[in-house]
């Protein structure tokens, strides 16, 4: 590899971390792909886990998330047990979370919100429509950084 080529990949790697670190937890493996390819392709670096238990445990190995995507139904851990564990812990309670999922049930979404998600997408979803939500996602981790830098 030669240095100009080294120099890119570096820059890359510079990139990914400025802008932060998203875990994303779905046991639907192409659903999982879906929102880590927008995310990285926008710059974000993604901690990816395949049920709730990975996701609790990918929470505790990585520091400095900065915001989180949950399925609502996921094997060991659901989602919105995630979130209520995560509102428990001062480290992760700033970390604004979006709850996905494919069941029709209002009741859902209910939980959801109560449990401490900020915001959330039925599915299915369209990309656009998940670009949308990541943006008010991540829009809402910059507020809380922010604030918490005050």
């Amino acid at each position: 590899m030669d240095r100009e080529n080294s120099q890119q990949i570096g820059k890359k790697i510079n990139r990914l971390n400025d802008k932060g670190k998203v875990l994303v937890a779905d046991d639907d493996p192409a659903i999982l792909r879906l929102i880590t390819m927008i995310l990285e392709k926008e710059g974000y670096e993604v901690v990816g886990a395949r049920d709730g238990k990975e996701a609790y445990k990918a929470l505790q190995d990585n520091a400095n998330i900065t915001a989180a995507v949950f399925d609502v139904v996921m094997p060991h851990i659901a989602g919105p047990e995630l979130v209520r564990f995560m509102k428990t812990e001062k480290r992760f309670m700033s970390i604004p979370v979006m709850m996905m999922t494919a069941e029709q049930d209002p009741k859902l979404s209910r939980d959801s919100f109560s449990a401490g998600a900020v915001v959330f997408l039925p599915k299915p979803f369209t990309t656009a429509q998940l670009q949308t939500m990541l943006r008010m996602l991540i829009g809402k981790a910059k507020t809380e950084n922010q604030n918490r830098e005050r």
